[in-house]
C-alpha cells in the first residue's frame, strides 16, 4: 500500500477546512441523484469528481485517467459493480483505494464488496459531509491526513431536484422498455426511495417481484408519474 499511494506526495496538501484536497474520486453511479449528493460533498472537501454512469464509461475512464479512489455502486444497468470492484483490485496498476457503495440490501452488499477485494464500503444513502469525509479519510495513511485538530461539518447535502427528476424518468424508460430489467430496477427505486426517505416507494420496490403481471407494471408507472410530478420544479 505505501508503494501504490506514494502519489500522495505530490498532490496539494489538504487542509482542515477541506481534508480531501488534491484527490480525484471517481463515482460509479447510475443514479443522477446520488451522483449530485457526492459531487457537492467533493466540491466542499476539496476532492475533484469524475463520475461514469455505468460498467463501460468506468472501464473508459479508468483507461484514460487515474483516479485515486474509486466509489463503485453494485447495480449498474450494464454489469455488476461486484465484478468492477473485482477487475481493479486485482488489476497490474490497482488503485490506492477501492470503495463499494449499495442502497439496497447493504449488509449483503458490503460483504460482497469486501470479499471481491474492496478496502472499504460506504451505505448509500451518505446523509452529511463529515460522514463521506470520514468514510475516506478512514482509508489514508497518517501521512496526508490534515494535521491537527478538525471540526467535521455536520451538513446535509441537498441535491438538484431535478437530479431526482431524471432517476425517476429514467426507471419509466425501463419499465416501458420489452424486457425491463426488474432485479436491477428493483434495487434501483430502492436506493432511489433512500436517499430521498420515501417510505412508500421504497415499500413498492421491496414488493417487486422476479415476473410481474401487466397490471404491476401499469401501477408502477402509475406510482412513479404521480412521484414525478412531485418533484419540485426548479425556477
Amino acid at each position: 500500500m505505501d508503494d501504490q499511494l506514494s502519489e500522495f506526495d505530490l498532490r496539494p496538501q489538504p487542509t482542515v477546512e477541506r481534508p480531501l484536497l488534491g484527490l480525484t474520486i471517481l463515482v460509479v453511479e447510475d443514479s443522477r441523484y446520488a451522483s449530485e449528493a457526492i459531487r457537492l460533498m467533493s466540491l466542499r472537501s476539496g476532492a475533484r469528481l469524475r463520475r461514469a454512469d455505468c460498467f463501460a464509461s468506468a472501464e473508459r475512464h479508468l483507461n484514460i485517467y487515474c483516479p485515486t479512489i474509486a466509489i463503485i455502486d453494485h447495480g449498474l444497468p450494464d454489469g455488476s459493480g461486484i465484478d468492477l470492484i473485482r477487475r481493479i483490485a486485482t488489476s497490474r496498476n490497482r488503485l490506492p483505494i477501492i470503495l463499494g457503495t449499495s442502497g439496497a440490501e447493504r449488509e449483503a452488499a458490503e460483504r460482497e464488496a469486501m470479499q471481491a477485494g474492496a478496502d472499504g464500503f460506504i451505505p448509500k444513502p451518505i446523509q452529511t459531509v463529515a460522514a463521506f469525509q470520514a468514510a475516506i479519510l478512514s482509508h489514508l495513511p497518517d501521512t496526508v491526513r490534515p494535521v491537527g485538530p478538525r471540526d467535521a461539518p455536520i451538513i446535509v447535502v441537498d441535491p438538484d431536484p431535478i437530479a431526482l427528476r431524471e432517476d425517476l424518468s429514467h426507471a419509466m424508460d425501463l419499465l416501458a422498455s420489452d424486457r425491463p430489467p426488474v432485479e436491477y430496477l428493483r434495487k434501483f427505486l430502492i436506493g432511489i426511495a433512500r436517499a430521498v426517505d420515501d417510505i412508500g416507494m421504497e415499500r413498492r420496490a421491496q414488493k417487486m417481484t422476479a415476473h410481474p403481471a401487466p397490471s404491476d407494471y401499469a401501477a408502477l408507472r402509475e406510482f412513479l408519474s404521480t412521484r414525478i410530478q412531485a418533484v419540485p420544479s426548479v425556477v
